[in-house]
């Protein structure tokens, strides 16, 4: 390897390499001095836990500090909240801020701001949020960047209160809407139950025990029906007879005296063993008392008939007769009562399984309901309780425990980095440029390759000679050419800041741009 030749190529083609080295240089330069220094305020946070304990009253909203964070973070990142903040502080105002559009206010102001959370989650530390916002001024970066701390706390406290409220809210309607739901359902059992009363399920021990001693009553009555006409029926044949009753008792008692005087027998011989309140003894009752008012008719209708005329078998008889007639009257008519109080009393026994069905329907929607409705007094008094500890902030919260100061020094850009990376930039830019002419320089420069192409050993060889006016022309032309490309980038890059754009914006879209062509030119 002929490293001479390789050298001085080099030091032929120098120019290049020290062209391209100073143009970087004053591209370095001519950045750094251009681009506008940035200063970067930082504020720190810290989300506090509950101050009450969750045993004695607990909070109502149950999102997690991580998850809240981030919808505050995209809260204050939004579209709306970026283009008023950057009204308010005036911070496109003063560095051409007529050229941007709303978009590209909204991309930078995302760029510039930074929201980080630390710790929280699984962890078992404190959540720790790191505010920070780059400006061209101290004074600014430290302003924006407690107005965002301001918003984030304005946030954190408004969607707390909001989301408690909401809870509250929803628990009042929710009790509200029972409490109407609870008062139909009673009036609806109380409904059914004042419209069925004689069919309910409580009472069917009751109604059966009442048909049971009715039915008794009827056979009683029937029976007696029977001795009313077979005792008619032998008047009638008596007296159709012999054209008299025939009274063959002492002391001429009629029959309904002497069956009087057999009811108060036996009801002094029952007295013995029963209560006045047991139906046999009612029954007793009511016949001695029926008795009593019959006999005391007949004693004075014969009486007065004895005074007016003196026919007493046959006006004997006629009483008798009406006296019986009576009887089976009244007793028909007890019978029809017994019969018609029966029939109702089947129709509601017949008609209660229904009932109850339909009754425990009722009612098992009325406790359900009666059981939502507490759960949800229970429940809103504690949205109340914990609306009242949001209220109060003492619940979960945000705290700040350092604020944004303005800064002494900018943070970027790097002006020294910048500078020495146009120097190495350039030196690269140069030594890559004569690699590249020399790949493709095909002419043939030494003997060696003379004897390679035309397998020959020359004799000597002459290199070309310039003259000296082509020399002075070929520097002249090198120097011009300089001065030229350095004039121009640096105008360039001035006319750029001055009335496209900033520098720093610039860069920045070229940094964001440049991930996606590395992955495209990857893919291909």
């Amino acid at each position: 390897m002929d490293l001479g030749f390789y050298v001085r190529l080099l030091l032929r083609r120098l120019h290049y390499v020290i062209l391209l080295t100073i143009l970087g240089t004053a591209l370095g330069l001519t950045v750094a001095l251009i681009l506008p220094p940035r200063y970067v305020s930082e504020s720190l946070l810290v989300v506090e836990s509950q101050q009450i304990p969750d045993e004695l009253a607990a909070s109502t909203v149950r999102t997690e500090a991580v998850e809240q964070l981030q919808i505050i973070r995209q809260r204050i990142l939004s579209r709306d909240t970026l283009l008023d903040m950057a009204d308010r502080f005036n911070l496109y105002t003063a560095e051409a801020g007529e050229a941007l559009s709303p978009d590209s206010i909204v991309s930078d102001m995302r760029s510039r701001i930074t929201i980080n959370t630390s710790g929280g989650g699984r962890n078992p530390q404190a959540t720790l949020v790191n505010v920070r916002f780059s400006a061209e001024t101290a004074q600014r970066s430290a302003a924006v960047a407690n107005e965002i701390v301001t918003l984030i706390l304005q946030e954190n406290v408004e969607m707390r209160t909001t989301v408690s409220g909401q809870t509250l809210d929803f628990f009042e309607q929710e009790v509200s809407r029972l409490d109407r739901e609870l008062a139909e359902r009673s009036a609806q059992v109380a409904a059914f139950q004042e419209d069925n009363r004689d069919a309910l399920p409580e009472s069917l021990e009751f109604r059966r025990n009442q048909l049971i001693s009715q039915q008794e009553r009827g056979l009683e009555i029937d029976r007696e029906l029977e001795q009313l006409r077979d005792r008619r029926q032998s008047l009638e044949d008596i007296f159709a007879q012999t054209g008299s009753l025939g009274v063959q008792n002492e002391a001429d008692l009629s029959p309904e005296a002497r069956q009087l005087q057999r009811l108060r027998e036996q009801y002094a011989s029952n007295a013995a063993v029963m209560s006045d309140q047991n139906p046999r003894m009612q029954i007793l009752t009511r016949q001695i008392d029926a008795l009593e008012r019959v006999v005391a008719a007949q004693s004075s209708a014969s009486a007065d008939e004895e005074t007016a005329a003196g026919g007493e078998a046959m006006s004997a008889f006629d009483l008798q007769i009406a006296d019986i007639d009576n009887q089976i009257e009244f007793l028909e008519s007890r019978r029809a009562d017994l019969d018609t109080s029966m029939e109702e009393l089947q129709r509601t026994i017949q008609a209660t399984p229904n009932n109850a069905i339909t009754l425990g329907g009722l009612e098992r929607d009325l406790e359900a309901t009666r059981q939502q409705y507490d759960r949800a007094v229970e429940s809103r008094a504690r949205a109340e309780t914990g609306d009242t500890i949001e209220a109060l902030s003492r619940g979960q919260r945000i705290s700040v425990i350092e604020t944004a100061v303005a800064p002494n020094e900018p943070n970027s850009p790097n002006r020294r980095k910048i500078a020495i990376a146009g120097v190495g930039g350039g030196l690269m830019a140069g030594l890559g440029l004569v690699l590249l002419l020399e790949l493709l320089n095909t002419s043939v420069r030494r003997s060696s390759e003379i004897e390679e192409a035309l397998d020959i050993t020359p004799i000597a060889t002459l290199s070309y000679m310039r003259t000296r006016g082509e020399i002075r022309r070929r520097r002249a032309m090198i120097a011009a050419a300089f001065l030229v490309a350095a004039a121009g980038i640096s105008a360039g890059l001035w006319a750029i800041d001055t009335y496209y754009q900033p520098l720093d914006l610039v860069m920045e879209k070229v940094l964001d741009r440049l991930p996606d062509i590395s992955v495209i030119t990857g893919a291909s």
